[in-house]
Parts: structure tokens; C-alpha cells; sequence
């Protein structure tokens, strides 16, 4: 039976990887290790909060000793790091939370892992293996054509990016320099029922639902790449069970979208299936995020032809079940986005925290 420590496994795509490996394997366990900032939400483990394989330990990827409490107590054969804080707009504003979670705290979680799974100099528990959970923005901005590989150089622009492309530096460095067994994930946008509504569907569906203006960063032209969150967590297992120690693996779904193409079908969706005052009117541009990529796109090329895996959920089809599950929780919307204005105004010292971001 192999034990995983989930860290950030309350958060959006931690709670949803969880999930998956209770209901895909019966012979493992699984720990929770999170700090239960604003953006985890316990409620998404529900399905599975009274499940015997399944345990939740309340602390922070920084607490060193909490950490080690865990990797020598629960005999950790998996440890899988999704804990980050991961929004921009807010690693603009206060860029040192990012810095002590997402480099302090990964570098916590490989020096322990290290000091539980290490048996002499070069040799490790038999089958133990750390993932570091990254993001297609390390590597910068794209021009119009082209695609990330996993040899693209790294050309972080903001404090959230640069963060996590020094975390994976570490994780690529502790596996050269004392051979721990690690693997890097970087994954293209996210989405998919129950995202905080921070995030750029999450937050356009629950204001258009609100009728609120819905806040377009500059011409609306950004490109990304998005990825319905099951998709996302079948990679992880694969790397997890099949990826070789010391690689990278870009994960994608060939689901290129401006912006402001994608908010105008979020509404003209509203507009039809659910509420028919909904309309592009909500619509209005805002000055841009400072140092705002323009195009991210990656190659998910390595991951399909060594392990096997692929994005099998059809993107229109992904967004119809987001929307209909927001919809069908409009008390969850709501006051997940309020919380979300509240949290904002109180997350800069200096009061200079806009309340709506895309």
C-alpha cells in the first residue's frame, strides 16, 4: 500500500487530485497536508472526508517540524507538493508571501523528504518519489506561433512566476546534486467546478451571475492555454507511476483562448441558458496587469508519448459543467465572491488592492 502526502490538497486542484486517486486506487492512503488559507476550501473533500485511506493534518509547508512530523510518522511514499500561492494580481502587491511559500516552503519539503527517504549518500527508499506541482509561466511570454517544451528556457515576469521557476530550480537541484527522486510538472490554466473566484472563469462567471461588470485586463488579447482540472490530475498519477526521476513534463490540452474571447462566450452562454438580461454590456476593459505575458501555450508532446496520457475532456464541453455548477450553487458563488472583494480589501497593507481583478 503506497502512502501519498498531498500538500495544498484543499485547494482547488489539490482537493480535485485527491479525490481522484481514492476513487482510481484502492490500495493507498492518502495525507492532507494544508494551511487552510483564503483559497482552500474543505467542502471539496466531502465526498471523501470520511474515507479510512484519508487523512487531514492542519499546517504549513514553512513548519519544518510539522513537515518532518509527518514524512517519519506516516511513512510518506509519495509526496506531491500542489501548496503555492498562485495568483499574480496578488504577488504583484505583496510578492514576499509568494517568496516564504513557494521557495522557503518547497525547499522545507525536499530537504525533509530527503532526511526521511535517504538511506546512505545516493540512495533512496525503494519507489519513493516527490513531485513539484509548477505552471507553464515560468517560462515566460510567447510570440504568436509556438509552443513551450520542457526545454524552453525559464524567463519568469512576475513575483508568482519567479517564484515557482526558483522552486523548480531547487527540485531540479536537489535531484542532481543528492539524487532525489523528483519530478516537475507544468501545466497550462486550470478550470473546472468550485474554483475560487480569484481566477479569471471563476470570477467572470460569478459577476456576470451577480450582474457586476466583468473586468478585461488591457485589449483582452492574452492568449492561454486551458485545461479542465480531471485532465490535469491523470497526469500527475502518470508522472507519479510512470515518469522517470529527474524529468519534466509539460502538461496541456491544446486549448489555445483570448481572454476576451473566452468572457464573451462565458456570456453569451449566460445570455442563452440561464439568464437572458445577461449580455457583452457587462463587458469593459481595464488598464493592464503590470508585466502581463501575452501568449502561454505548451507542448504536452513528451507526456503522450512516454507515459501515455492525454487530455480527453472536450473544452466546450469542460465549460458548459463549470458554468452549470456555478449556477446550480449560486449561494456558494456569491459568497465565495464577496469573501473574495472582502479578503482583497484587506491583503495590502497600504489599502492598494483592487477589488476586481480579472
Amino acid at each position: 500500500m503506497k502512502t501519498y502526502l498531498v500538500t495544498g490538497g484543499a485547494g482547488f486542484i489539490g482537493s480535485n487530485f485527491i479525490i481522484h486517486l481514492l476513487r482510481r486506487h484502492d490500495d493507498i492512503r492518502v495525507i492532507n497536508l494544508d494551511k487552510l488559507t483564503y483559497a482552500a476550501n474543505p467542502r471539496y473533500l466531502k465526498p471523501i472526508e470520511h474515507d479510512a485511506r484519508y487523512r487531514f493534518v492542519q499546517a504549513d509547508i514553512c513548519d519544518r517540524m510539522a513537515v518532518r512530523e509527518v514524512l517519519q510518522s506516516e511513512r510518506i511514499d509519495y509526496l506531491v507538493n500542489f501548496a503555492a500561492e498562485s495568483h499574480v494580481d496578488r504577488s504583484i502587491v505583496q510578492p514576499d508571501v509568494f517568496i516564504q511559500t513557494n521557495i522557503e516552503g518547497v525547499n522545507v519539503l525536499l530537504e525533509e523528504a530527503k532526511r526521511a527517504w535517504q538511506i546512505d549518500e545516493d540512495t533512496y527508499q525503494k519507489g519513493c518519489r516527490f513531485l513539484q506541482v509548477s505552471t507553464d509561466e515560468v517560462y515566460g511570454t510567447l510570440g504568436p506561433t509556438g509552443r513551450f517544451t520542457e526545454h524552453s528556457p525559464l524567463n519568469p515576469r512576475s513575483p508568482y512566476s519567479a517564484s515557482k521557476a526558483s522552486a523548480d530550480l531547487l527540485a531540479r537541484a536537489y535531484f542532481e546534486t543528492y539524487r532525489l527522486p523528483v519530478n516537475i510538472t507544468r501545466c497550462s490554466n486550470n478550470f473546472g467546478p468550485g474554483q475560487y473566484p480569484e481566477k479569471l472563469i471563476p470570477l467572470m462567471i460569478c459577476k456576470a451571475l451577480t450582474h457586476q461588470g466583468l473586468p478585461v485586463y488591457g485589449d483582452g488579447l492574452q492568449v492561454r492555454d486551458w485545461i479542465y482540472v480531471e485532465d490535469h490530475c491523470r497526469a500527475v498519477d502518470h508522472v507519479l507511476r510512470m515518469g522517470k526521476p529527474g524529468e519534466i513534463y509539460n502538461i496541456g490540452a491544446r486549448s489555445e483562448c483570448a481572454n476576451l474571447q473566452l468572457v464573451q462566450w462565458i456570456v453569451d452562454y449566460l445570455h442563452e441558458q440561464v439568464d437572458d438580461t445577461i449580455s457583452r454590456n457587462l463587458i469593459a476593459h481595464v488598464p493592464d496587469r503590470k508585466g502581463h505575458d501575452r501568449r502561454y501555450a505548451v507542448d504536452p508532446q513528451k507526456i503522450e508519448r512516454e507515459l501515455g496520457w492525454s487530455a480527453t475532456t472536450n473544452f466546450t464541453e469542460a465549460m458548459e459543467k463549470t458554468i452549470a455548477w456555478y449556477v446550480s450553487h449560486p449561494e456558494h458563488c456569491l459568497k465565495r465572491y464577496l469573501d473574495a472583494q472582502e479578503e482583497r480589501r484587506g491583503s495590502a497593507a497600504d489599502g492598494s488592492f483592487p477589488d476586481d481583478l480579472p
